[in-house]
């Protein structure tokens, strides 16, 4: 699974903790082990604002009507073909993101309150985070990062996306 800025991409995430075989007398028990920047997840203001950060504003503190509603998917076309390595376990800075200008026309022009995208930042990698400050600044818009939309058609769903 990709990592940010990674090569080895996260490794051995699941391992067997206790083990029946290795002399557990109660169950089988697996550790998983992944910075909060791997699979699919939500941005936070403390990510990117240290005084949010100090003021814990973190998952708890998301308003959960934001994340379960109508939503609408859009398919932003790359310039290069998807292939079998789509999902490889180097960090691709060529991914497709929100450069500054565009995150703020976005906040200016819609009533948009969540915005999710299928690699690791909504951020393009030139101005990631340029592009999370604009979104995240005014308290108004939820990121969720690294989605897998892959058999995901382009049209109005109902989002249920929970922390």
């Amino acid at each position: 699974m990709p990592e940010w800025e990674s090569s080895e991409g996260s490794g051995e995430f699941l391992q067997l903790a206790w083990s029946m075989r290795n002399g557990s007398d109660i169950a089988n028990f697996s550790e998983l082990r992944l910075t909060a920047h791997s699979g699919t997840h939500v941005d936070v203001l403390g990510h990117v604002f240290e005084h949010y950060y100090d003021a814990c504003f973190n998952v708890d503190t998301l308003e959960l009507a934001v994340l379960n509603g109508p939503a609408l998917l859009v398919d932003v076309p790359r310039d290069k073909n998807i292939t079998e390595n789509l999902w490889k376990k180097e960090f691709d800075t060529s991914y497709v993101g929100f450069m500054k200008d565009g995150a703020q026309w976005l906040v200016d022009n819609t009533d948009i309150k969540l915005v999710g995208v299928d690699y690791l930042s909504v951020g393009a990698f030139d101005e990631c985070i340029p592009a999370h400050l604009v979104f995240l600044e005014k308290r108004e818009v939820i990121l969720v990062e690294a989605l897998n939309l892959e058999h995901v058609s382009p049209r109005i769903y109902i989002l249920h996306c929970c922390h």
